[in-house]
């Protein structure tokens, strides 16, 4: 991962350092990392995930297709 400095500008290169590695799930993974899952705690919660996964894909779909209102876009 490469991020360039501007202007003598750290700063914002650390902001953008830290959303890319907060896109890549970075983050996420190294917090799962720090102690140890029990295996079935591990499938438990990859099974929650991807049910979460397809609602989220489901309720995606169902708004493409005009059965459930998009959610409002916010104005500033």
């Amino acid at each position: 991962m490469q991020v360039l400095v501007r202007d003598n500008n750290v700063d914002q290169a650390l902001r953008v350092l830290k959303k890319k590695l907060q896109r890549e799930g970075i983050f996420r993974e190294m917090r799962m990392r720090e102690a140890f899952e029990k295996p079935s705690v591990k499938r438990a919660r990859e099974k929650a995930e991807a049910v979460s996964r397809q609602r989220k894909i489901a309720r995606k779909q169902m708004q493409r297709e005009g059965l459930l209102p998009s959610k409002p876009k916010k104005s500033r």
